[in-house]
């Protein structure tokens, strides 16, 4: 059981992320805009799922923090990582202009370091239709 808690303790991390994420993070629901572009959210749902989906069954079958240190050790390894985290900084500028609030960016920094995409992608659906809004002006 421990073992197991061990395993998944980033999970239930997460999970506690995504609660005060839906209670206090956003402008509408995860599931629902009144965006007229509100395609795009639901794609955006769709492919978000599929990743929370294939992270926890990578979770399961393969140890995170040992995978990145090897990834670590190799040249591609950091390339991807160096890539990853210019894409992660770009969204907390996203974040910033969408809410003008270097305090919320701050508050979003954390979970976005420790999980980029499975933060991001949340923090996107949650403000679909004011990102669209301030991206289509």
């Amino acid at each position: 059981m421990q073992r197991l808690l061990k395993r998944y303790l980033l999970w239930i991390v997460y999970v506690g992320f995504m609660v005060l994420a839906v209670a206090f993070g956003g402008r509408e629901s995860l599931f629902s805009t009144a965006s007229q572009y509100h395609i795009g959210k639901y794609l955006i749902l769709l492919i978000f799922v599929g990743f929370l989906i294939y992270s926890i069954i990578s979770t399961g079958r393969e140890n995170f923090f040992r995978t990145v240190a090897g990834m670590g050790r190799t040249y591609w390894g950091r390339q991807v990582g160096l890539d990853l985290y210019i894409s992660v900084f770009l969204s907390l500028a996203l974040i910033y202009l969408h809410e003008g609030s270097l305090l919320i960016v701050l508050l979003w920094l954390l979970p976005v370091l420790m999980f980029a995409n499975l933060a991001i992608l949340p923090y996107i659906l949650l403000n679909y239709g004011s990102i669209v809004d301030l991206l289509t002006r």
